[in-house]
């Protein structure tokens, strides 16, 4: 593949993506930049790899921030955070797990460690499970940004050396978090007594030196922090509401197991759909701004 140019005073790119097929879709914004896509970026082979740039870039490109996200399947993605990097300024790259090369997250501004049906000790069946570790361990002992949401939560209570393990029943739908006194001082305030989405049937122990922010009913640890620079949310504050049917859809085996109700599921969906999608862009808002300013690019 050759070099290819958005060229100074021709409308933005701001999402190119390319699919297993090696077809590209790209999205275009108002705006003057230029923005180099070669063969560098992507490689030789095609990848579901996705690249975000963001809507404004009158910065000097080396200013830009970066955001790696390991993904585990396609429809549980950044979700409600997307806008939200973005609107700051980061550069967004997926890694799709199993698949790809993790080196680049160890470089990142900000590493976003995703959900999935697999568990946190499962890398007898899932290999790359160790290389996730590797990376999320090496980021936390250098104080690096990182995120981690059920999957990617339970993953970073294990590097941190934390036990992660079943639970009895798996606690799947909408219900209301309880704070802790810290939780209540934290970016999560923002969900005080809102019903967020639970889906996983494992749970982590808090890590030493990790802070436990909430619980919820069927769940004693629902996420932790370290200072302001790492955050593990057990529960799916990133997903949109109006997506829901993709998880109903790719989770279906898992459902008819739990014996969980889709019809229920869609309901409590459109029920919190509004006030979710509020009260999760605060979170994540608060939480982003909490973030040190300098950039980690440690080896």
């Amino acid at each position: 593949m050759g070099e290819n140019k958005v060229q100074e005073n021709t409308p933005q790119l701001c999402k190119l993506s390319m699919g297993m097929s090696g077809d590209f879709e790209l999205a275009i914004e108002e705006g003057a930049t230029i923005i180099r896509v070669s063969q560098a970026i992507f490689g030789i082979r095609a990848t579901s790899d996705q690249y975000y740039w963001p809507e404004k870039t009158a910065q000097e490109p080396g200013s830009m921030k970066t955001a790696i996200v390991i993904r585990h399947v396609l429809f549980e993605d950044l979700g409600l955070l997307a806008p939200l990097l973005q609107e700051q300024n980061f550069a967004v790259r997926y890694l799709e797990a199993g698949l790809d090369d993790l080196s680049p997250a160890r470089q990142a501004d900000l590493l976003i460690v995703l959900g999935g049906p697999i568990g946190a000790f499962d890398e007898d069946k899932y290999p790359f499970i160790l290389d996730e570790l590797a990376v999320i361990k090496h980021r936390l002992s250098l104080k690096q940004a990182t995120l981690g949401i059920c999957l990617g939560a339970q993953l970073m209570a294990r590097a941190l050396g934390a036990a992660v393990a079943p639970m009895q029943q798996q606690e799947i739908g909408f219900a209301p978090l309880t704070l802790t006194a810290a939780g209540e001082k934290s970016p999560l305030h923002a969900l005080q007594n809102q019903p967020v989405l639970h889906w996983h049937g494992d749970q982590f122990a808090i890590p030493q030196g990790a802070t436990l922010l909430a619980a919820s009913a069927q769940c004693p640890h629902q996420a932790f922090s370290l200072d302001n620079y790492a955050l593990a949310l057990q529960f799916h504050a990133e997903a949109d509401c109006q997506r829901i049917e993709q998880w109903l859809i790719g989770h279906a085996a898992e459902l008819a197991m739990a014996g969980a109700e889709p019809g229920l599921l869609r309901k409590q969906a459109a029920e919190n759909r509004a006030a979710l999608s509020s009260a999760c862009r605060l979170l994540f808002t608060q939480w982003l701004n909490l973030l040190p300013q300098n950039r980690f690019h440690n080896e």
